[in-house]
């Protein structure tokens, strides 16, 4: 079958994939020169009655967890619609910056509800795409044919809703999951018509088989990348230089901005320090931060080999040159022992907070080939099937999540026995929740004068009453 695009996006009730919930998900399936196939979809998703909503972003969606109650469909019956309709074989899922968030909630979102998180992303020729950093690349090194806004403070920004402006593209409200869609693919179609090169190469990165060709550790050679890490200065974008190996099979980058020579002389222990550095650690006006990080190659990169940049422009728009980039790669190898103690560092390093909670514990270990059927059969079985269903798992996580999925999903199947475990469960986890919810709901309603905002944080305090066992101080 021939590829086509999904391009997709979210409303959350936070920032967390492990905790929080999607709201409102919509999408639009496109074929590959980006003309719509088919209608989108636009769907709410009950918000179940153990999750307090951030009430930051409930006032910037606008999407109170009563609506999706009396509008949305349930969990169980969002990912049966994603499987059915959406992440269908040769698919392309499309996002503006869905990598590092859009795609963590559906990962979860699918683990809770007994779906594979991984298959929807590479399995019979489907895989995904970011735009964000296609976005950001393009405006670095290829800007000609696209308006560039930038913010009130002069600063260059990407912004989807300030980038559809200066192009006068459709985008009738910000932060609406479908409007939002409807931008990202006028955005991508500017990109498409005005640099196909590098809209074509840029596509061809989401394949990590292609990413490690251009960066490995067998043929070492400097290369263009952009990331967020990177200064806003030079468009989030630098010549970094594969350095090592990295957890999980990727690879540790050096970014040739920087001189190597006073951290190539720094011990273990000194390193360690600039890799684990805190929030707080990183803001003191003595700290220097150690020009590394780690490139995932399953993750889109935008990347590309040095002749994108040309032979003046590009490397002036990214505040370069070709000398500075050979003398400090030559640095580096001439000090193996500073990628060697990297490797060692790094390998030490978790990409995510250990969980007690079976929810947040899908990064823990893969499920094994008896319990995937096991799982497949939970999916797969309707509220009467459920009732008497009573699987051994292997797994550990998985029982306590099947008691979850049922509670949320299916009630009226509860034993008594597990009717008491859920409330306890639940009571506990809204517990843990509320004084961070709370304390946000007084912040809100202390700047917030707009009626209509007024009343959102009324319905905020309202499902707080309705769900928060009695016996909770609130």
């Amino acid at each position: 079958m021939a590829n086509t695009f999904f391009f997709y996006d979210l409303e959350t009730s936070g920032l967390r994939a492990s905790s929080d919930r999607i709201m409102q998900f919509a999408g639009q399936r496109t074929d590959m020169n980006l003309r719509p196939v088919g209608e989108a979809i636009n769907v709410l998703v009950k918000l179940s009655d153990d999750t307090l909503p951030s009430p930051d972003a409930v006032l910037v969606t606008g999407i109170t967890p009563q609506s999706t109650q009396a509008d949305g469909l349930s969990e169980a019956e969002f990912v049966k619609l994603l499987a059915a309709e959406v992440f269908t074989p040769d698919t392309i899922t499309v996002g503006f910056n869905n990598v590092r968030f859009d795609d963590e909630f559906i990962r979860h979102t699918l683990w809770r509800n007994f779906y594979d998180p991984y298959e929807w992303a590479w399995s019979d020729g489907r895989s995904r795409w970011d735009m964000l950093d296609v976005v950001r690349m393009t405006r670095a090194l290829r800007p000609e044919g696209i308006e560039w806004p930038v913010d009130a403070d002069g600063v260059a920004t990407n912004r989807l809703e300030l980038l559809s402006k200066a192009n006068k593209l459709e985008h009738s409200k910000a932060h609406d999951a479908l409007s939002d869609v409807e931008a990202l693919i006028g955005v991508a179609r500017l990109i498409q018509q005005n640099q196909p090169k590098l809209f074509e190469h840029l596509l061809a990165m989401r394949d990590k088989k292609k990413v490690q060709q251009l960066i490995n550790l067998d043929e070492k050679q400097p290369f263009v990348y952009v990331s967020g890490r990177f200064e806003t200065e030079f468009h989030k974008t630098t010549v970094a230089f594969p350095l090592t190996s990295a957890p999980n099979g990727n690879v540790v980058v050096y970014d040739l901005r920087y001189d190597p020579t006073d951290f190539v002389q720094l011990s273990s222990d000194e390193l360690a320090k600039k890799v684990f550095a805190t929030w707080q650690e990183r803001k003191a006006e003595d700290f220097v931060k150690l020009p590394t990080k780690i490139l995932q190659y399953n993750r889109c990169p935008a990347v590309a080999p040095l002749g994108v940049l040309g032979q003046n422009e590009g490397w002036e728009r990214v505040g370069l040159d070709l000398k500075v980039v050979e003398r400090h790669k030559k640095i580096l190898l001439e000090h193996p022992e500073f990628a060697e103690t990297l490797r060692g560092i790094y390998e030490r390093t978790r990409d995510y907070a250990p969980s007690t909670d079976p929810e947040g514990q899908l990064y823990d270990s893969f499920v094994n080939d008896r319990d995937k059927l096991r799982v497949e059969t939970v999916r797969n079985s309707d509220e009467n099937n459920l009732a008497d269903f009573h699987p051994e798992f292997q797994d550990e996580r998985l029982a306590p999540l099947l008691l979850h999925y049922k509670a949320r999903n299916f009630p009226k199947v509860l034993s008594e026995s597990e009717v008491s475990a859920w409330e306890q469960w639940r009571a506990e986890h809204l517990q843990a929740q509320l004084p961070a919810f709370a304390k946000s709901l007084q912040r809100c309603a202390a700047n917030v004068t707009d009626d209509s905002k007024q009343f959102i944080l009324q319905e905020l305090q309202l499902w707080a009453e309705a769900i928060v066992p009695i016996d909770t101080e609130y």
